[in-house]
């Protein structure tokens, strides 16, 4: 199992839960900013969110038990099983934690409405180390007015992280509307600043 400087992958066997896209596996992943849960299907990752109370559940010591579950050996992830998108998924949190990633390449495997979809796509657009306000989202997706629906998209957003949904913040600059915890969302935000100058595309 790999080892970073701030995480290490924590994985779980494959899961029996269908969906619309196939099955589903599953992959813990230990992070400065908690433990992540993410699933896959053999399209693309579906899913990335937090897994555990914040913050005072988040290990001292990322490593490879959680919630009792042991899992260790040297084999690659892959070869225990693991879907591929997920293994890929892993390798590029290692690197975003790291501070050497800002954008992710993953295949993503997202079910949502069109709107929906624009929203996420104009996320995936924000650039690393900077924000966008709700009004600046709704007005790149060709509304101004929606920013109900703007904010309801960023809500529902199925793979934080990897689509920015922590980069839209309020119009006077504070940190408003984020499911992992406005913690989660400040460090996000500080540690992708503290790397803007210096982390690759």
């Amino acid at each position: 199992m790999k080892e970073t400087a701030r995480g290490k992958r924590v994985a779980t066997t494959p899961s029996e839960v269908m969906c619309g896209n196939g099955h589903v596996a599953k992959l813990l992943y230990a992070s400065p900013v908690g433990v992540l849960e993410i699933r896959g299907c053999a399209e693309g990752v579906t899913f990335l969110g937090f897994s555990g109370k914040p913050p005072e559940n988040v290990p001292e010591k990322q490593g490879s038990t959680w919630d009792g579950m042991e899992r260790g050996g040297d084999s690659p992830l892959r070869k225990r099983g693991l879907l591929a998108c997920l293994e890929r998924c892993a390798q590029e949190l290692d690197e975003y934690f790291d501070g050497t990633r800002r954008t992710f390449s993953v295949p993503l495997c997202l079910t949502g409405t069109p709107f929906q979809r624009r929203v996420w796509d104009v996320l995936r657009g924000i650039p690393y180390g900077e924000t966008f306000s709700y009004q600046d989202v709704a007005r790149a997706v060709g509304n101004e007015r929606a920013l109900r629906a703007v904010g309801g998209a960023n809500n529902r957003n199925p793979v934080g992280i990897l689509v920015p949904c922590h980069r839209v913040i309020g119009k006077d600059g504070r940190l408003v509307g984020y499911g992992g915890g406005l913690w989660r969302k400040e460090w996000l935000l500080a540690h992708e600043r503290s790397h803007a100058e210096k982390v690759r595309p």
